[in-house]
């Protein structure tokens, strides 16, 4: 006698449905189940593959299966399926938009999520580290005496601006940027801890591989960008990622150096701020920032360059104040070689807003998939999901 089937209870939302639909996932209802996404995905695994199984899902509002899922991360959104979807769905932009409240749902709190992710806040995010900066300068002699040693670097030649000298603008974004950490830790294990029970109730079960490996074989396939060299549709788009990659790494690495300066065993001659323009540490950050720079320039080629739609806000406002961040840095160094004044302080300031937007709001914005993304690898990897790392035999 055969068994019945196990009922399985289907929760609809409907407002999940509408904000995907609203946030690039307009040709959501286009899809029949074809299954063409699948097949032509190179990325996607055979056992199981993706992204059919999600757009299905988008369609019912399967809104925690969704955010469970951990194939919404392993699509790199090289647009093959969306090329060749004989429907017109676009399955990439679909699953980007997945992502996006993905992201959301996994942050907190989630009030500002949702301000990150709405134009009409911009002004508002823009004028809070205004704020804060200006406060800060105003507490700059009380604060001076209360963490003189800890945080003086050395010797300051020619600030950028007295106002905010570097041990002042330590003390302001070191705990922004713990806070920050904080909240992607949290958001990270909360992805961990979602995918393990979504892959327990399926039942599925693989031979898990140590993880330690699986994190190195994914952190060699981010370096090398591997995955993109699959694409076809946009195979571009792998050398403006690794731009961006590469600059955003070059830029962390000069900002390391700079806020270990007082504990840093290094520099042993002691630390001299700003660098001079031969330093090596101002050589990497200037190349870093023209890579970052070249590599979002690329990136919004690509969007312009395509016919049925260039993005949406969520990818706009990462692009946009990275290339802000970027810019504004160039003109502080120009203006301060040159001693503009007060042109280099206003330029001064709203560079430290848009670096304040980007990095502190880490956890809401478009910069969070980078985490997660590569969360969700280390788990495939991990448990058998797929080979390590994603990485597969191409021959």
């Amino acid at each position: 006698m055969t068994a019945m089937p196990t009922p399985v209870l289907i929760k609809p939302d409907r407002e999940f449905r509408a904000r995907l639909i609203a946030s690039g996932g307009e040709d959501l209802k286009k899809c029949f189940q074809c299954a063409t996404c699948s097949v032509v995905c190179d990325l996607s695994d055979d056992s199981k593959p993706f992204p059919r199984k999600e757009m299905i899902w988008a369609q019912w509002g399967l809104k925690d299966r969704l955010f469970a899922d951990v194939d919404i991360w392993l699509c790199h959104q090289c647009n093959d399926c969306s090329s060749r979807c004989p429907r017109g769905a676009r399955p990439g932009d679909v699953l980007a938009a997945i992502r996006r409240e993905a992201i959301v749902h996994y942050s907190a709190p989630r009030w500002l999520a949702n301000w990150v992710n709405q134009p009409r806040f911009l002004p508002v995010l823009l004028l809070i580290p205004c704020l804060l900066l200006g406060l800060m300068a105003w507490l700059r002699g009380p604060l001076e005496k209360i963490v003189d040693g800890p945080y003086h670097p050395g010797r300051i030649i020619i600030s950028y601006w007295s106002q905010l000298p570097q041990w002042l603008l330590i003390v302001f974004f070191i705990p922004f940027v713990v806070l920050d950490a904080v909240v992607m830790i949290l958001g990270v294990m909360r992805l961990w801890r979602a995918l393990k029970a979504c892959d327990h109730a399926a039942g599925h079960t693989g031979v898990e591989q140590p993880l330690g490996a699986s994190i190195r074989s994914v952190l060699r396939s981010i370096i090398l960008h591997g995955d993109f060299e699959r694409c076809t549709a946009e195979r571009a788009r792998m050398n403006s990622h690794r731009l961006v990659f590469w600059g955003f790494v070059g830029l962390f690495v000069v900002d390391l150096w700079v806020l270990t300066a007082r504990v840093n065993p290094l520099l042993v001659d002691g630390f001299v701020y700003p660098f001079n323009f031969w330093s090596p540490w101002k050589i990497l950050a200037n190349l870093a920032g023209a890579a970052l720079l070249i590599g979002c320039f690329l990136m919004v080629r690509s969007r312009m360059a395509r016919t049925d739609r260039t993005g949406t806000w969520f990818d706009w406002a990462f692009l946009g104040f990275a290339v802000a961040a970027v810019l504004t840095g160039f003109g502080c160094e120009v203006l301060h070689y040159a001693r503009v004044d007060p042109l280099r302080y206003a330029t001064y300031v709203i560079h430290l807003a848009t670096v304040f937007v980007l990095l502190v709001l880490l956890p809401y914005s478009k910069f969070a998939h980078v985490i997660y993304r590569a969360t969700a690898m280390v788990y495939a990897a991990h448990t058998g999901r797929q080979p390590q790392g994603g990485l597969r035999d191409t021959e």
